[in-house]
């Protein structure tokens, strides 16, 4: 179970358009992940701005890196993720999932 200051830490950085956009993207491409041209190409980011987005949510624990010769590769750490979802969801409707109505998505 992650730890309050964890939870926030994630939270904080995903409360940025441009960062939430980032992590969706990598959600959607899965624990292969993207490099990270890619990305800045996909969202019209430029690389230095893109560079200071992946080193916050990397800080956050959100997101891991890989070298594969020249290029970067970014992942969505889904473990994190994971955790960060059953933290906000652990007492959802006082136990009574079925009172929540809330459709959860699996990947």
């Amino acid at each position: 179970m992650m730890k309050p200051a964890q939870v926030v830490k994630a939270l904080a950085a995903l409360a940025q358009p441009t960062r939430l956009a980032i992590y969706r993207l990598l959600v959607a491409r899965g624990p292969e992940g993207v490099a990270a041209g890619q990305v800045a190409e996909k969202l019209k980011v430029a690389p230095a701005t893109l560079s200071f987005h992946f080193k916050t949510l990397s800080h956050a624990g959100l997101v891991e890196s890989r070298q594969d010769g020249r290029f970067v590769y970014y992942a969505a750490n889904f473990t994190v993720m994971s955790g960060m979802v059953a933290y906000l969801t652990e007492n959802c409707c006082g136990g009574n999932l079925d009172a929540c109505n809330v459709p959860i998505k699996k990947c």
